[in-house]
């Protein structure tokens, strides 16, 4: 028993590569691959999208003082205390002395003593006695015959109402980020305010891939009797550029068994994973399973889905190897569930990151057999009275590339799941997030 066959084995009981349910397909084909132990050091403006090798722990406290989080004015909160009623039966506004003003970098040099404010502007540091920002709406500046001010309070605030306290967002010596984690804008701007300008990420996962059919033509080529253009290698460049590796276009191999060999070890040779799309099924010249059993190790070949039967998983050497189908629409789909979550694994990501599912009603019924999981493109859209519902994007047939084109989610019928009528509740997988 090889490598694979072991661990699959120990994965899961009554295993048949011939019609693999999706749920068991993700997991063999994410939980056999491994985290790459490459790591390099770059700057954070060229961080986005990579994965964190190390814990990010905080040297400071952020912010690095306690500040002002609404322009007004800095009181002690002792002060605020609401003096009785006049004989209006309105309360009588809290009278205190103006003794400066603290703007952003530029704190007040003094403290503020009983009686006493500080004009602060947002993000001012809280000067010394102040711990409450009283707003500048309910306030009312009078000026003195000295020369100086007084603020009238007419609605007092809660005591530290309106700051933001030293490390109130990061405080120091914690772990703010952790290994595993893919490094978004916010992550970045979070890095960057502890005055930190490089950190260690992993090596991108370099994907070898190409496409497999004499019917097959580049951009370019005028096309002979017969075929039609690649289109899947455009596509999978788009997933795979988005996905954070690092592509290697091999461009289309025909079918030709000695070709196909040479170009798969080449792959192999030179990056962590391999795609292909078409030669998986069991056609005559469909070859790519066979040469996977020859050159390394196949783990399945079908899968219980639609559109996506035919794809194979396994290993070539020391890169895993993904055969897509030969559909754009199947590669799409397959990519995405299988794919995609196997390079984030490979490329060290502790998740995924994928956008969680939603309920939502089905505008339609949708045909659907028993037995397999599926993904039929659909478009979300919100009726008069607020519901969100799905609807198809019209002929679900694998070679329509359109049907991904012009949808914004998958509609995913589960795997013993059967027809859905209108009004039903489906599961959808939004786009955004995925792609």
């Amino acid at each position: 028993m090889n490598t694979l066959d072991q661990f699959i084995a120990g994965c899961m009981s009554n295993y048949d590569p011939d019609a693999l349910p999706v749920d068991d397909a993700r997991r063999i084909a994410a939980g056999y691959v491994v985290p790459l132990a490459g790591v390099e050091r770059v700057p954070l403006t060229a961080a986005l999208d990579r994965v964190l090798a190390e814990d990010i722990v905080s040297p400071i406290n952020v912010p690095a003082h306690d500040n002002a989080a609404m322009d007004g004015y800095a009181v002690r909160a002792a002060d605020l205390a609401v003096p009785p009623a006049a004989s209006s039966g309105a309360s009588a506004p809290i009278t205190l002395r103006d003794i400066g003003t603290a703007l952003a970098g530029h704190p007040y040099a003094g403290a503020v003593g009983r009686g006493e404010c500080v004009r602060v502007m947002t993000g001012a540091v809280m000067p010394a006695g102040a711990d409450t920002v009283v707003i500048q709406e309910t306030c009312r500046t009078v000026a003195q015959a000295d020369g100086t001010s007084t603020v009238l309070v007419a609605k007092p605030p809660a005591r530290g109402e309106n700051v933001r306290l030293a490390g109130e967002d990061l405080a120091r010596g914690r772990a703010v980020l952790t290994t595993g984690c893919r490094l978004r804008p916010a992550q970045l701007g979070l890095i960057a305010s502890l005055g930190t300008g490089e950190v260690s990420v992993r090596r991108r996962p370099r994907v070898a891939f190409f496409s497999t059919g004499d019917e097959l033509a580049s951009i370019g080529e005028p096309l002979a009797a017969g075929q039609i253009y690649d289109s899947n290698r455009y596509t999978l460049h788009g997933m795979l550029t988005r996905a954070g590796v690092e592509p290697i276009d091999l461009g289309v191999v025909r079918d030709d068994p000695a070709s196909l060999r040479a170009t798969l070890q080449s792959a192999a040779a030179q990056a962590d994973a391999i795609i292909t799309t078409g030669g998986v099924s069991v056609g005559e010249a469909d070859h790519i399973r066979a040469l996977m059993a020859d050159l390394g190790e196949v783990a399945f070949w079908k899968i219980a889905m639609r559109p996506g039967r035919p794809m194979a998983f396994g290993r070539i050497a020391d890169a895993a190897f993904f055969g897509l189908p030969g559909n754009p629409v199947a590669v799409m789909v397959t990519f995405y569930q299988f794919v995609q979550p196997a390079l984030a694994r490979i490329a060290g990501q502790s998740a995924a990151n994928l956008p969680p599912p939603l309920r939502v009603p089905s505008r339609e019924t949708l045909r659907k057999r028993p037995g397999r999981t599926e993904y039929q493109r659909g478009i979300l859209s919100r009726d008069a009275d607020g519901q969100t519902r799905a609807s198809l994007t019209g002929q679900q047939g694998s070679g329509v590339l359109r049907s991904m084109a012009e949808a914004d989610c998958f509609i995913v019928l589960e795997h013993e799941r059967g027809d859905v009528a209108a009004g039903d509740l489906v599961t959808v997988q939004p786009f955004e997030g995925l792609q």
